[in-house]
């Protein structure tokens, strides 16, 4: 049982990292405002925002490691 919400987590983590990719590549990112409870909105907002937290930290990290090169 705890393994499962472990991987559901994970699962969870990995898809706001993307959609954060996503956003800043395109710019396109999830209708929030076709949400018609405030309360699941502000929810899905959190989630989104904590996606963005994930990629700029894995971009840190990837930045200063010797494993990756930034190519223009």
């Amino acid at each position: 049982m705890f393994g499962k919400l472990v991987h559901l987590g994970f699962d969870a983590l990995l898809i706001s990292a993307f959609l954060a990719g996503v956003k800043r590549s395109t710019g396109l990112t999830p209708a929030l405002s076709q949400v018609p409870n405030k309360d699941i909105r502000q929810l899905l907002r959190s989630y989104l925002e904590f996606g963005e937290y994930v990629f700029d930290f894995a971009v840190v990290v990837f930045g200063r490691s010797s494993s990756f090169e930034r190519k223009h």
